[in-house]
């Protein structure tokens, strides 16, 4: 029988990383220069380990095969196979990260054989002054583009901001972005790798040498279409249900809970992911298990569980993840 999992951390050991990762997530002793934390991967090579009840040590490839759509649900097998369809992570930015841009579905099928990469951020915290890169300031084509990375202006271009806790950024596949130096935050993404590296700061590594930059595969990967405001608006409500984002790919929401609160996933055909950043609570589900979710936790409630109970003596903040239907 299927339960709420938990995956051991996949830690990145980064040059730009910092030392939140695992104070954050009770890691001791505490590493420095951890960037990354991949909490729930599918990615070749980095196949999450379970770390809790009987399926310990399993990876969520062997879940997969041995479980199917019990673990991920009927409707997301029939679009994604055996792959689970979302990568998520914690990121931790002591330096700026480089501009990147990820392509979409198709233009990934074409040139890599893979999924394309719409992904969103929630700030768990930031340094006073940080800031993150989402999207062009002004308009401009694909000429001026190659024109500015080649004579180190792109950045006049690209819309910054300052953020602090609780900003939420939806960056869809195609959108110039980057963390800057001083952001802490939690990441879904679609089950990708595929990064397009823009601009780096003329960053040099012990030998002189510059990363490389894909400003050619780029050009062709990048939506010059522009918005007014790039941020993600919402309402915080406690102990109440936020939709923070909603798209063929993921629907995340906010919930800030206070006591309890009761999770209907009857008619949804997915699995959930629960990731806690603050506080901690008791999730129930409908087959008798129990497992408390701590700050830095990420769990994974399996499609077939039909409901949950959260249950917090304090408040405590998580985000709720699953694949809804594709609407026609």
């Amino acid at each position: 029988m299927l339960y709420p999992i938990i995956f051991k951390p996949i830690l990145k050991n980064i040059l730009w990383g910092g030392a939140d990762i695992c104070p954050f997530k009770g890691i001791y002793p505490v590493q420095d220069g951890i960037g990354e934390s991949w909490e729930l991967s599918h990615v070749d090579g980095n196949y999450s380990i379970v770390d809790n009840g009987n399926l310990k040590g399993k990876s969520i490839d062997e879940l997969i095969s041995a479980y199917g759509k019990e673990l991920l649900g009927e409707k997301v097998m029939e679009r994604f196979g055996k792959t689970f369809p979302l990568l998520i992570k914690f990121i931790d930015a002591k330096d700026n990260l480089s501009i990147q841009v990820h392509p979409n579905d198709d233009l990934a099928k074409k040139r890599h054989n893979s999924f394309g990469k719409t992904e969103m951020w929630y700030v768990i915290k930031a340094s006073e002054g940080a800031a993150l890169y989402s999207g062009f300031s002004r308009q401009i084509d694909a000429g001026e583009y190659v024109k500015r990375v080649e004579d180190n202006t792109i950045m006049d271009v690209l819309q910054r901001y300052e953020v602090k806790e609780g900003d939420v950024f939806f960056l869809p596949a195609g959108r110039v972005h980057a963390i800057g130096s001083g952001c802490f935050i939690a990441e879904i993404q679609q089950t990708s790798n595929i990064t397009y590296r823009i601009y780096d700061y003329n960053r040099k590594d012990a030998h002189g040498n510059g990363r490389e930059l894909h400003t050619e595969l780029a050009k062709d990967a990048i939506d010059y279409t522009i918005s007014a405001d790039y941020r993600t608006h919402y309402e915080q409500k406690k102990n109440d249900m936020v939709s923070l984002a909603d798209c063929p790919y993921f629907s995340t929401n906010l919930l800030e809970l206070e006591g309890d609160m009761e999770r209907d996933f009857s008619a949804l055909d997915s699995f959930v992911v629960y990731i806690c950043m603050d506080g901690q609570a008791t999730l129930c589900d409908d087959k008798g298990n129990e497992l408390t979710l701590r700050r830095g936790h990420t769990a994974l409630i399996p499609a077939d569980t039909k409901r949950v109970t959260l249950a917090s003596s304090s408040t405590v903040k998580l985000l709720e993840t699953c694949i809804t239907p594709v609407k026609t």
